[in-house]
C-alpha cells in the first residue's frame, strides 16, 4: 500500500474518509492489517504529506490512532492529549491540517476506562493537569445519572464511560464555536467533525 498523494486526497470526499478509518478498524480488529512498507512510505511523503484525516485522541498509551485505524506514514494527522480536549494551539493545529493539509474529517476520538475522565470524576488535583482536568469537568457536570454523589466517581465505570462520551460531544461543540476557520469549512461540507468511541477492551471504535 502506498502512501497518499495528492491526487489520492483530493478523490477522497469526507464520507469516504470516514469509511477508510472503519475499514481499517475492522483490519486491526481481525489482525489483518494492510500490506504496507513503512519505509517506503516514509521516503514517498519525504517531499510532501497528503493526510486523509485528524484524529484527536487521549494521550493513553493504548490508543494510538495510526495503529487503531491501521494506517500508515503519512495517512493521518495525529494529535493527542489527555482527554481528548481542545485548547487554541491544539484547534491552531487541526486548522493547519484540514485548511492547508487538505484533510477531509476531524474525529474527536474518546476512549472507555479514561484515566483523565477518571481524575476529572474524582476532583484531582496534581500541578498543571488541574487546569487540564478542568477542562473536562463540564462532562461530568452534565451527565445527570446517577444522582448519588458515592456513584459519580471513578470507581464506577460505567458514569466514567458516559462522562467521556458526553466529553467528545462538547469537545466538537468547541470546535465548531472556538474555530470559525473549521465551522465555515464544515459549512462548505468541505470536512466533516465526529465524535468516536474506542473500546480498549475490545479495539472497535463506535462512531457517532
Amino acid at each position: 500500500m502506498k502512501a497518499h498523494t495528492k491526487e489520492t486526497q483530493a478523490a477522497i470526499t469526507p464520507n469516504t474518509a470516514i469509511e477508510l478509518l472503519k475499514e481499517g478498524n475492522a483490519r486491526f480488529i481481525a489482525s489483518n492489517n494492510a500490506n504496507r512498507d513503512l519505509l517506503d512510505q516514509m521516503k514517498d511523503t519525504a517531499s510532501g504529506q497528503y493526510p486523509f484525516a485528524t484524529i484527536l485522541s487521549c494521550i493513553d498509551s493504548r490508543v494510538s490512532a495510526e495503529l487503531i485505524f491501521d494506517q500508515g506514514v503519512g495517512d493521518i494527522f495525529s494529535a493527542r492529549v489527555a482527554g481528548n480536549i481542545v485548547n487554541e494551539d491544539i484547534l491552531g493545529s487541526i486548522e493547519f491540517a484540514c485548511k492547508l493539509a487538505g484533510t477531509k474529517v476531524i474525529v474527536v476520538l474518546g476512549h472507555t476506562a479514561c484515566g483523565a475522565v477518571k481524575g476529572a470524576c474524582d476532583g484531582a488535583e496534581l500541578g498543571n493537569l488541574t487546569i487540564l482536568l478542568d477542562k473536562i469537568k463540564p462532562a461530568v457536570n452534565a451527565v445527570k445519572e446517577p444522582t448519588d454523589s458515592n456513584l459519580r466517581n471513578s470507581k464506577n465505570i460505567d458514569f466514567v464511560n458516559n462522562v467521556a462520551a458526553k466529553n467528545v460531544e462538547l469537545t466538537i461543540d468547541n470546535i465548531r464555536t472556538k474555530s470559525p476557520v473549521l465551522a465555515e469549512m464544515e459549512n462548505n461540507n468541505e470536512i466533516k467533525i465526529v465524535g468516536a468511541m474506542y473500546n480498549i477492551s475490545t479495539g472497535s471504535v463506535d462512531f457517532y
